[in-house]
């Protein structure tokens, strides 16, 4: 029986971008060689730094996803810092269970689909820049909450929120579209946090303080009416 599968298909280079990272990558690159060819070694060096470490912020491996149903994966990669029933939201008007990750600037950035379904609502809110592992950043930060229809109607909400740091938040996806589990849907740039929503009786299967992964790691089951 198949354990995984690819939601995307597999990048074709050993080092995989993505592509919101470029315009930062070249501006970088372009700043080391001018500096080099300037004769200033101190800044060219300090500009090759620069650019390698937004090569790295901007990394976008491929993941394998587990084939598991009703399986809800993590949309980031980062640490568990909630994970309770929360009786309102902004988003969907009934108890839910919330889920937060937080990501440092050293983590892997692009996001990924928690549950395959359709995207029935995106809702924007600018906001302010508090550090995204604060609570009230989820009330009061920029953020972008993508509102999913699971293929037997229960609704969940993957929320990308801008961080101190943060200041751009980058969606791929529109309403309408059908998305896959684990699917990549869009990044923040700069550390940051999302949060997701899920029905109340989804059964949480990872504590505050774990670190999961994009696609790969496993944060909820969904009841079989929800899922």
């Amino acid at each position: 029986m198949k354990r995984f599968t690819w939601s995307d298909p597999p990048g074709q280079t050993a080092f995989p971008i993505a592509k919101a990272g470029y315009p930062f990558i070249f501006a970088a690159a372009f700043a080391t060689t001018i500096f080099a060819l300037t004769g200033l070694k101190i800044p060219a060096l300090a500009g090759l730094v620069v650019a390698a470490c937004i090569c790295g912020f901007f990394r976008d491996p491929d993941r394998v996803i587990p084939v598991k149903e009703n399986a809800v994966v993590s949309p980031a990669d980062g640490k568990v810092i909630f994970a309770e029933t929360v009786e309102s939201n902004p988003f969907i008007d009934e108890p839910m269970l919330k889920i937060s990750i937080f990501m440092t600037v050293f983590n892997v950035h692009v996001n990924r689909i928690p549950f395959s379904g359709t995207i029935d609502e995106i809702i924007y809110n600018p906001g302010k820049f508090f550090s995204a592992n604060l609570d009230k950043a989820s009330m009061d930060n920029e953020q972008n909450a993508l509102v999913i229809n699971t293929r037997k109607g229960a609704k969940i909400c993957v929320v990308q929120i801008a961080g101190l740091i943060a200041r751009r938040i980058i969606c791929y996806v529109k309403e309408g579209d059908t998305v896959n589990r684990g699917e990549r849907f869009g990044l923040i740039c700069f550390g940051s946090r999302l949060d997701v929503y899920l029905p109340e009786d989804s059964i949480l299967k990872v504590p505050v303080g774990t670190k999961v992964r994009a696609g790969t790691s496993i944060l909820a089951q969904l009841n079989d009416t929800a899922g």
